[in-house]
């Protein structure tokens, strides 16, 4: 899936091309970012579109670099100070989804998914 900006909804990528999402909260695995940063919401909020884990994103072309701005939910205090994770150019970025997640800027033209363990 990926976020335009100013979007109300995202798009799945489909064997007809990008489509509108119909479900109400869609939640995915697998995010395409590029272009301005693209803001998710986590497990910290209701319906979140984000799960929290082990993640990687793969630069989508050689000079491309994958960049987190994660804000954590901080129990009895709101919003935390923000975590950064970004890669060199051309290298994949691992990184951690943290459990009780406010938002997340992704940037970067990436392909980001969760890691199974």
């Amino acid at each position: 899936m990926t976020w335009l900006p100013d979007a109300k909804a995202p798009l799945v990528c489909t064997e007809r091309g990008w489509q509108p999402v119909d479900t109400p909260y869609p939640v995915s695995d697998a995010w395409v970012s590029y272009g301005p940063p693209m803001k998710l919401h986590g497990e910290g909020l209701r319906n979140s579109s984000i799960r929290s884990g082990d993640w990687t994103a793969t630069p989508l072309a050689p000079d491309d670099r994958c960049r987190a701005e994660q804000l954590p939910v901080v129990p009895g205090a709101g919003v935390g100070k923000p975590r950064i994770d970004e890669a060199p150019p051309g290298q994949a970025l691992s990184l951690q989804v943290v459990p009780l997640l406010f938002s997340i800027e992704m940037s970067g033209n990436c392909l980001w998914q969760k890691v199974d363990r």
